[in-house]
């Protein structure tokens, strides 16, 4: 897939090529301006000038009618409702845009714990409100893809961990999540595979899990007291088991910390793309 907006030369999607499973939570994770917004725009038929194949429910995206618009639901960073309308309005107007089935508004305010404020105008909202609203919004019409901008911003560690929960229900119960973040921690928390973009170009693709064990070293490292000083020290995993060294270290000494030096997902994404996550 490549993309060039209309009034530029430059391709801002410079070729990428990845597919993405049923059920499966898949993160694209990279800077601003490095290509994510862009690659949702095309992924939900709002972008169509793209040049190469787009397939999803294995039809081209340049085809695709109002239908489509009945099994995918999405969530942008920047939500827009009408303000003065109610929490409860604003769902009951959305709902009304469909002609699938869809949940009633009330349950999937209580779920993100707005239930309370279902008849507060939205003007009246802070933004972790209406993000939780906004993630309401994405799943009315209980999408079979779901499509979130970085669901988490402006939410408490509370509400944000709540909402990770509802994602992860999602995916249990056969949704499609592709989520656009700068922010590897909820990244490595739900996705089942990540790609890293940068310059409109797709750097790696593998599980967090797998990326940080390529990307680290096979070594732990013991942080412990000695007197008044806490020193730390590095053992190679291999024979780590029979090392004296090590053994002798952690019966004499208060272990403070002990742990594998495995990369950040933020320290691969450096490596890979040469750049910062800003």
């Amino acid at each position: 897939m490549t993309y060039a907006y209309p009034s530029s030369r430059k391709q801002v999607l410079q070729g990428l090529d990845f597919h993405i499973g049923k059920g499966e939570i898949f993160g694209f994770l990279g800077p601003s301006g490095a290509g994510k917004s862009t690659t949702q725009n095309v992924l939900i038929g709002k972008l169509r000038r793209y040049g190469g194949s787009v397939r999803v429910f294995g039809r081209e995206i340049r085809s695709v009618g109002s239908d489509y618009y009945e099994r995918i639901g999405v969530a942008f960073e920047f939500p827009h409702f009408y303000s003065r309308f109610t929490a409860l309005e604003n769902l009951n107007h959305f709902r009304s845009l469909y002609r699938c089935r869809t949940a009633d508004p009330m349950q999937l305010l209580e779920q993100v714990g707005l239930r309370e404020a279902a008849h507060m105008k939205v003007e009246q909202f802070s933004k972790g409100m209406k993000m939780r609203l906004n993630y309401c919004r994405s799943v009315l019409n209980d999408p079979d893809l779901l499509f979130l901008d970085e669901p988490t911003s402006g939410l408490d560690p509370t509400h944000a961990d709540m909402l990770k929960r509802l994602i992860l229900a999602r995916r249990a119960s056969g949704t499609t999540v592709l989520l656009t973040t700068h922010n590897m921690q909820v990244a490595e928390q739900l996705c089942d595979r990540v790609a890293f973009i940068a310059d409109g170009e797709i750097k790696l693709i593998d599980t967090p899990r797998n990326l940080k064990l390529r990307g680290g070293e096979r070594k732990v490292r013991v942080e412990y007291e000695q007197g008044n000083k806490r020193l730390t020290e590095d053992f190679q995993l291999e024979g780590i088991g029979a090392n004296e060294r090590f053994l002798s270290l952690i019966r004499s000494h208060r272990i403070v910390t002990m742990h594998t030096l495995e990369a950040s997902l933020e320290d691969i994404f450096m490596t890979a793309a040469g750049r910062k996550l800003v």
